[in-house]
């Protein structure tokens, strides 16, 4: 806290964390999507539900069975937690590209914030705003879909879980780009198709043997299996293997992150 003596201010003392800091880098980057909810929140709750008109009703999801659960009902997780996925990248991985691009970037390195705090901080914007776009997804889906959880402990885990996953990716696809077409192409080439792939509209057994095993390989495949478990108590493989999966990708990326920052990649030249 600010001392004051003899009613001069003195200087503020930093503890292990700087809580101050911490708090203005979250508010800065929650604010970000915020203030621009019509392109961060609606949209992505429009195309939500697109999706789910175009693949349940225009393609004849409507009739269908997997696993005796109505099709109907097995696709809006899937469809919940991708876009909730794609809003925690792109809220992370846009906040770096526009500062480095902009040269604002010094701005958030000459404050005492460690890289911890750094990584900490983005990753919880990029987590809130995944957060939200899925609350308000699954409040505007339940208007033409029946959703029910089932298990409050499998949606809350994977949501919080799968949302850091690709904020983390966000960070480290925002600390590499140099501009919005290296960013556009990890997006293109490794979001999109590792979400695709994880049994967003689909069972992975349904896949052939090859296909299945890089299905099982992939982390959103787990994100979305555990997710969806949540909602309908129906899941594609072991769930506890599910959870130890996400957990060690998440430590892995924040340990990449954090020493990417703490040797300032592509931030301090």
């Amino acid at each position: 806290m600010t001392e004051a003596t003899s009613g001069n201010l003195g200087p503020r003392r930093i503890g292990a964390v700087n809580w101050l800091g911490l708090y203005v880098l979250i508010g800065k980057e929650t604010g970000r999507f915020l203030k621009v909810y019509a392109q961060t929140i609606v949209a992505p709750v429009v195309t939500t539900l697109l999706y789910y008109i175009v693949f349940a009703f225009a393609l004849g999801g409507g009739g269908r069975m997997i696993d005796g659960v109505a099709y109907l009902a097995f696709l809006p997780p899937g469809l919940i937690m991708m876009s909730m996925a794609q809003n925690a990248f792109a809220n992370t991985s846009s906040s770096l590209v526009i500062s480095k691009i902009q040269g604002n970037i010094v701005d958030v390195l000459m404050p005492p914030l460690s890289p911890f705090e750094l990584v900490v901080g983005y990753v919880t914007g990029g987590v809130a705003r995944g957060l939200v776009v899925g609350i308000v997804s699954i409040a505007c889906l339940s208007v033409v879909a029946h959703i029910r959880i089932l298990h409050w402990d499998y949606v809350l885990y994977h949501a919080v879980m799968g949302s850091m996953m690709l904020a983390l990716l966000g960070v480290l696809g925002g600390i590499w780009a140099e501009k919005f077409d290296h960013l556009a192409a990890v997006q293109n080439f490794i979001i999109m198709p590792a979400t695709f792939l994880s049994g967003t509209f689909y069972m992975a057994d349904r896949l052939p043997g090859a296909w299945r095993l890089l299905c099982h390989l992939n982390p959103f495949f787990y994100m979305i299996d555990g997710f969806r478990y949540g909602f309908i108590g129906l899941s594609d493989h072991t769930l506890h293997i599910g959870i130890l999966v996400m957990a060690f990708t998440n430590i892995a990326l924040m340990t990449l992150a954090y020493r990417l920052i703490a040797a300032g990649y592509k931030l301090k030249s």
